[in-house]
């Protein structure tokens, strides 16, 4: 590579991509809905195609923070804007780019306050990127607040299914997850003496006790896990899935979770790897606890799109069992998982979302025999609930053969329970698609028009992915085992 594009601010860039394009909706007049339409999707392309350009030219042999932008911004509290690339991030950063730009096609047909509406999505992807990005503690927290926020108007307005409850709880759990992380980063800041927010710099060994790790460490834990869905404190994510509109569920159960699960890890693991071991028993059974409840409570719901929130709390306790193992596999099926799990359920969304439009009803009694009338929307449905259930040759599979083989070794029991639990899980995924693709068509939907190329575009792009990172995983795997393997190797 030649300098000047060493020296390109591609991270930046990503993250311009988007406040620039919420700058351009802001100016254009609310009437114009097409305009607003195209700006959404010009920004939301560009920084699709660079978080994919990025993921590709890492460096995979060099290893370590690339892409490093790092700029003093308050000199006084050691407060850098430091945004930087590795094994880690890059996944998220692409699965934000892949997800926002779907996002942004599901919702083309949209004709009420769209400018409103594309404003918001564009705030809260930023914070999304941001926190992604960021290495610095400030801007971490800073980006993790700007991401809260849109959720509130984007569901109370644009929701569905008592939306204003979901808006709300959602909401004021996010905020307690907040007050608990501010408390976190500033014990750290203040503890590590190298009056600096910069996670790389407080990383090194001996900054911190082992106390000091412990105790912040389950104030982080907490606090990103209630994003992350992690049980008991989930309950706002399967309101909030069922509340919000088709493209803000598919940010909120693609991206929006991961962020949580991302700061355990960026933030919580990578600052107090003492606490993360001391913790990581409770870990364990917090993860397990949620596969178990996530796949009962799912086999039990009628809503289409209940069942789909509560496997999300399912494969996120994946995640988190992943991360509890403190292992170099569990790692890499944490963070492919969090990647997989995100296109999967954009993709669900999307499909659920379309059925919606058409039919005004997510019941899964009300539809039934959909593939017979829609069997092309029916078929991104299911091809998204096998990838769902683990099903070989899609994007998860592997994700959740890694942190089983993990949580094997390390917890035999919870391994074998949240095993037990993925079968019931797949057995209520099964018989959503059964009672809702098959059987009975219902007469009143049979003139209903199936997706059409155009609206298909972005659910044909969901598909790709999960069936490209299925087939090839170890361009996913490789990425991610740069990163996680001097962690481990370099732990106390």
């Amino acid at each position: 590579m030649s300098m000047e594009f060493a020296n390109f601010p591609y991270l930046s860039a990503i993250l311009l991509s988007c406040v620039v394009g919420l700058l351009v909706i802001l100016f254009i007049p609310a009437e114009r809905k097409m305009l607003i339409k195209w700006v959404s999707l010009v920004s939301s392309g560009i920084a699709m195609v660079l978080s994919i350009y990025l993921f590709f030219a890492y460096d995979k042999a060099q290893g370590g923070l690339q892409f490093v932008e790092k700029v003093l911004w308050v000199e006084s509290m050691g407060i850098y804007y430091f945004n930087a690339a590795d094994g880690f991030n890059l996944p998220m950063l692409m699965l934000t780019g892949i997800v926002l730009f779907t996002g942004v096609l599901t919702m083309w047909e949209l004709e009420t306050r769209v400018k409103e509406f594309f404003a918001f999505t564009f705030l809260l992807v930023a914070g999304v990127f941001g926190v992604f990005m960021s290495m610095d503690l400030f801007f971490i927290f800073v980006w993790y607040d700007v991401s809260l926020f849109p959720m509130y108007p984007l569901i109370a307005i644009w929701g569905s299914t008592r939306k204003e409850y979901g808006a709300m709880k959602l909401t004021l759990y996010l905020l307690a997850g907040s007050a608990l992380i501010l408390p976190g980063i500033l014990y750290l800041f203040v503890k590590s003496g190298l009056n600096t927010f910069d996670v790389v710099a407080l990383m090194q060994p001996g900054v911190f006790t082992p106390f000091q790790q412990k105790f912040a460490f389950i104030l982080l834990y907490l606090g990103f896990g209630i994003l992350a869905g992690v049980w008991p404190f989930h309950t706002w994510s399967p309101v909030g899935h069922v509340a919000a509109p088709t493209a803000v569920s598919m940010i909120h159960a693609g991206v929006l979770m991961k962020l949580g699960a991302f700061g355990v890890l960026r933030v919580a693991i990578f600052l107090c790897p003492e606490g993360w071991q001391y913790w990581a028993q409770l870990m364990a059974v917090l993860a397990t606890c949620g596969i178990v409840y996530g796949a009962f409570v799912g086999l039990a719901q009628t809503d289409l799109k209940y069942v789909i929130g509560y496997s999300s709390v399912s494969h996120m306790g994946i995640v988190g069992l992943g991360l509890a193992t403190v292992t170099v596999d569990g790692l890499n099926g944490a963070v492919f998982q969090m990647f997989a799990h995100g296109v999967m359920t954009a993709l669900l969304f999307s499909a659920v979302g379309y059925i919606y439009d058409k039919t005004h009803t997510k019941m899964i009694p009300e539809l039934g025999g959909m593939s017979k009338i829609m069997p092309v929307a029916s078929g991104y449905f299911i091809l998204a609930a096998l990838a769902g259930i683990g099903v070989p040759c899609l994007a998860s599979f592997w994700a959740e053969l890694l942190v089983f083989i993990a949580a094997f070794k390390t917890y035999p029991v919870r391994g074998a329970l949240a095993i037990c639990a993925l079968v019931v899980g797949a057995l209520f995924m099964l018989r959503v698609v059964q009672r809702t693709f098959y059987g009975e068509k219902n007469e009143k939907f049979e003139h209903l028009p199936d997706v059409t190329f155009g609206s298909g575009i972005p659910r044909m792009i969901l598909v790709a992915v999960i069936v490209f990172f299925g087939l090839f995983p170890s361009v996913m795997l490789d990425v991610i085992q740069v990163a996680s393997v001097p962690f481990i190797n370099g732990l106390p």
